[in-house]
């Protein structure tokens, strides 16, 4: 009974700031002179009511549930790797440049290859705040926020410079080769890429809710110091943790990649970013991997409807971006108090 009353404060602290940002957001649309339902019908129609509306919302949702993951899997161990979007980056540009100068002969290998380079890049690059944290006691969140920034920088000097495509009109990498490429289903943007993500979610399931390790993440978390003091080597599980974070963040560049953009360019994650967006559907789902999956569906039905309310009404796309803004502030607050 107590596991069903938190699971419901968990749904209600997620959907208020969903109901008050679309409500803020309703008001808006009213000084605008538009019908606020009629918009927020455009919107949801055409990115979950249609068919390939809602493919194409799958295929965006694809990275941010692997970010969304990577997020929740540390921050449920109160160790906040807020480098998700820099690992992305590293494991997305990497497997791009593995793609485009590789040919093994075999879609399956050449694809595999790929992804794998880039899981490493990611968990060599979550190993550095890990490392610091553990051995030398550096605030993880501190580390992974200006790593961010640091590989953004070094990834643009790469493409504009050693690595840059000379027959491209713009800042770009090499396109991948055709075999690397995941194909479309039909008409729409998804791709098998979707699949894996969707067997990778049902893993860090069974990791989270089922295995020791899932356990031990949710003692760390509660209480690190009777954790130690039980017997678990905390350093080692926090390594450990990282590493998996790392991994998820680097296969989510490695599918985008793969499956959507073809090139490194310096917009490849967007703007705000994958990463960054995984953060929200990390606090959107509760950091549970179902909520997660529920979270990065939402989320990318009001980033693919967003063009269609810009189409089919005179409200500008940009609401969506002030809904999403509203949400993260309201989702700061906890309307019902939780057990941690």
């Amino acid at each position: 009974m107590r596991n069903n009353n938190e699971t419901l404060k968990h749904i209600i602290n997620s959907l208020i700031p969903v109901i008050l940002a679309f409500a803020l957001g309703a008001i808006i649309i009213l000084f605008t002179g538009n019908n606020p339902l009629y918009a927020y019908w455009i919107l949801l129609k055409k990115s979950l009511f249609t068919s390939k509306g809602f493919l194409d919302t799958l295929h965006y949702a694809s990275p941010l549930i692997l970010t969304g993951l990577a997020i929740a899997v540390t921050f449920k161990a109160n160790v906040y790797n807020m480098g998700v979007e820099g690992q992305m980056l590293l494991g997305g540009f990497f497997a791009g440049l593995v793609g485009s100068s590789i040919s093994v002969g075999n879609p399956f290998i050449e694809k595999f290859i790929c992804i794998i380079v880039a899981i490493i890049c990611g968990m060599a690059f979550a190993m550095i705040p890990a490392i610091l944290k553990v051995k030398c006691n550096v605030n993880e969140m501190v580390v992974t926020l200006m790593l961010n920034y640091g590989v953004v920088k070094v990834l643009e000097f790469l493409t504009t410079g050693v690595f840059k495509d000379k027959s491209a009109g713009y800042v770009a990498t090499p396109t991948i080769n055709d075999i690397a490429m995941f194909s479309r289903f039909g008409k729409s943007r998804i791709t098998a890429f979707f699949v894996i993500v969707i067997i990778v979610l049902i893993v860090m399931y069974f990791i989270m809710k089922k295995t020791k390790l899932g356990y031990e993440i949710t003692a760390i978390g509660k209480n690190p110091e009777f954790a130690e003091a039980c017997g678990m080597n905390v350093g080692k599980k926090i390594m450990v943790i990282m590493l998996l974070s790392g991994a998820l963040s680097g296969m989510a560049g490695a599918g985008w990649m793969l499956s959507d953009q073809f090139k490194y360019t310096l917009s490849f994650s967007g703007n705000p970013g994958l990463g960054w967006d995984g953060m929200l559907v990390a606090l959107l789902g509760g950091h549970t991997p179902i909520g997660i999956l529920l979270a990065s569906i939402f989320y990318a039905a009001l980033k693919t409807g967003s063009d269609s309310i810009n189409m089919y009404t005179s409200v500008p796309k940009e609401i969506v971006a002030l809904i999403q803004g509203i949400m993260i502030l309201f989702l700061a607050v906890k309307f019902l108090k939780e057990k941690k």
